[in-house]
């Protein structure tokens, strides 16, 4: 399976990233990718964008390097209500939205009021990924979540960046996506790229996925037509912000 739509990409806009749109774009080119979104991290994580950043996302054009370029967002689920860090007159204007839960901006309240915080964001109409949401660290009610997610169409990420940089999620991802395949769930894998040369790896996703003989079609983002047609299933039109 290849990847040619990538949902959650990061630029030096976000301080702990290090390439530019432009940067990224063209190493999807050369991986052979159709598509990225740049998803940058929301005003509350310390290093985090400010909202003028994805209020101007639209001087961005919609192709670089043969790339299509989709707008979007990180944002941070700030506690149990499942309150995030963007409003909504920002949200709507989007075409990817990734809800993450990161430790400086969230409290561990245990398994429970976690599974309470993901079912909450999920009751957000503009949240579209729940992104690398093993960590064990944050334990929640994965069979609850997830199911929940298919009824709230919502998809759940498998980060490849999680393999590298939160290896003690591997198990837990692993179980994520045996969830998702037993419930029909669709996923997305990502690169969570912090670096242009990030941006087409995802072999140790795709090897954890191909171990439990996940089903490609569920497989959102394996190109962007499929992602379209999803997202149009949700009433949701990519690409209808413009300059």
């Amino acid at each position: 399976m290849k990847i040619l739509f990538d949902t959650h990409t990061h630029t030096c806009a976000s301080v702990h990233a290090y390439s530019t749109i432009q940067e990224n774009a063209r190493r999807a080119f050369d991986a052979g990718m159709e598509a990225i979104a740049m998803t940058d991290h929301a005003p509350a994580i310390p290093d985090g964008v400010h909202p003028w950043h994805f209020l101007n996302l639209k001087t961005v054009p919609r192709e670089i390097c043969g790339v299509k370029i989709l707008y979007g967002a990180e944002v941070n689920i700030l506690d149990l209500e499942g309150n995030i860090d963007l409003d909504d007159d920002i949200l709507k204007k989007l075409d990817v939205v990734n809800a993450s839960i990161h430790r400086p901006c969230y409290k561990d309240y245990g398994a429970a009021d976690n599974t309470s915080a993901y079912m909450a964001v999920m009751e957000n109409p503009f949240i579209d990924i729940i992104c690398h949401s093993g960590a064990p660290d944050m334990a929640y009610d994965y069979e609850t979540v997830i199911g929940e997610a298919k009824k709230k169409h919502k998809l759940i990420e498998i980060n490849n960046h999680s393999f590298y940089a939160r290896k003690a999620s591997i198990p837990n991802c692993k179980k994520i996506a045996q969830i998702c395949k037993e419930k029909e769930v669709g996923i997305v894998v990502s690169s969570d790229a912090h670096i242009s040369f990030d941006i087409g790896e995802y072999a140790p996703a795709l090897d954890m996925l191909k171990e439990i003989s996940f089903p490609e079609k569920l497989v959102i983002n394996r190109d962007l037509k499929s992602f379209e047609e999803f997202m149009s299933e949700k009433g949701k039109k990519l690409f209808s912000w413009q300059y």
